[in-house]
């Protein structure tokens, strides 16, 4: 048995999220739609314009439990969190190792060699049901130009290489990644590699709907150990990013947000008309396309897979927790840096049977 705090989503324009006793309500146009305990969840996530209560607040902040808002396209614009209470000497830890060439390029590499993973398999699995020659032949070479960065990544010399890596390995990524849309509706949700704030195609409109999602369960699990999220190994510092988080979801990118979104479009879950084209050219996508897009979100979250190195089953929902312990453990040097980098990319041995 294993216990996973639930994320409650609010996608409901105008509801009105207040505390009752130990539970959080929810009302829309003053009728109460949900109600659910408090204990039960670890993460409140608000999109747009949703009203919530000073007590509520107060509560969440008393209880260790998170409250993101996000605006109504899923783009992070705040966090509500109570007194920081991590542990000191693992955030103390946390930035010395962060000044330790040796350590920092062994976890830089251990989080690109498991997401380039990942991304592979993406692309071979699509190869092999692939019944377009064309198609198959564009994945497998993608699929192969990826197989090249990960065997560079070794003798990668400084982070300055790591990130040349995969920066090239991700333009591949991207461009094959359309091969894997089914032909019929190809040309609604073409895209022209990786954009953001704000997309310019329907593909990556979905595509950054579901990473603000991951990345907000990967914060949650940053701070769940007491790491400090804004100090990271692969990615810069910057005020105002949080660093280690996004070095945590780069390899669930792929697992998490490339394959639910291919799945919910092929699936016609999530069509052309749910991601409209605004004038400047940005995409915004419907408010009932959200509601399915985190619906499918939370069920993926649910899936069971078998950890290789726990060797038993955990939930998809559970990984980033776990992924954020070993790096933990890493760095109080309660076991190697090695062990981090055989949890990275684990996933796909299991999703992808490789």
């Amino acid at each position: 048995m294993y216990q996973i705090l639930n994320t409650l989503y609010i996608m409901t324009p105008n509801a009105y999220v207040h505390l009752d006793n130990d539970t959080v309500r929810i009302d829309v146009e003053r009728q109460k739609k949900l109600q659910v305990p408090l204990h039960h969840l670890g993460t409140l996530v608000c999109f747009g314009n949703v009203m919530i209560s000073p007590a509520l607040m107060h509560r969440c902040a008393d209880d260790g439990i998170g409250l993101v808002l996000l605006d109504a396209n899923g783009r992070f614009k705040a966090r509500l969190e109570g007194a920081v209470n991590g542990n000191i000497l693992l955030r103390q830890m946390q930035h010395r190792k962060a000044v330790e060439i040796p350590f920092v390029l062994t976890i830089a590499k251990a989080v690109i060699a498991g997401k380039l993973r990942n991304c592979r398999q993406v692309l071979l699995r699509g190869a092999r049901e692939a019944t377009d020659e064309q198609d198959r032949n564009a994945l497998s070479s993608a699929a192969a130009a990826l197989a090249n960065s990960i065997r560079n990544l070794p003798i990668a010399a400084d982070l300055d290489v790591i990130r040349g890596i995969e920066g090239d390995a991700a333009k591949v990524y991207f461009s094959a990644l359309p091969n894997l849309v089914r032909r019929n509706i190809r040309e609604y949700f073409t895209m022209d590699g990786r954009t953001r704030r704000p997309p310019r195609d329907r593909f990556n409109a979905l595509l950054s709907f579901l990473y603000s999602m991951v990345m907000n369960d990967c914060r949650s699990a940053i701070e769940s150990v007491g790491l400090d999220p804004q100090l990271g190994f692969l990615h810069s510092v910057r005020p105002g990013r949080a660093a280690l988080a996004l070095d945590l979801m780069e390899e669930f990118r792929s697992i998490l947000a490339d394959r639910l979104a291919l799945t919910l479009i092929n699936r016609g879950q999530v069509t052309e008309h749910d991601l409209q084209i605004r004038e400047g050219g940005a995409v915004q996508m419907e408010n009932d396309a959200r509601k399915i897009v985190v619906a499918a979100y939370q069920e993926k979250k649910q899936e069971e897979v078998t950890h290789p190195l726990l060797n038993t089953k955990v939930a998809f929902g559970l990984l980033p927790q776990l992924q954020a312990r070993f790096m933990a453990r890493a760095i109080r040097g309660e076991s190697s840096s090695v062990s981090f980098n055989r949890a990275c990319c684990f996933a796909c041995q299991r999703v992808w049977k490789i």
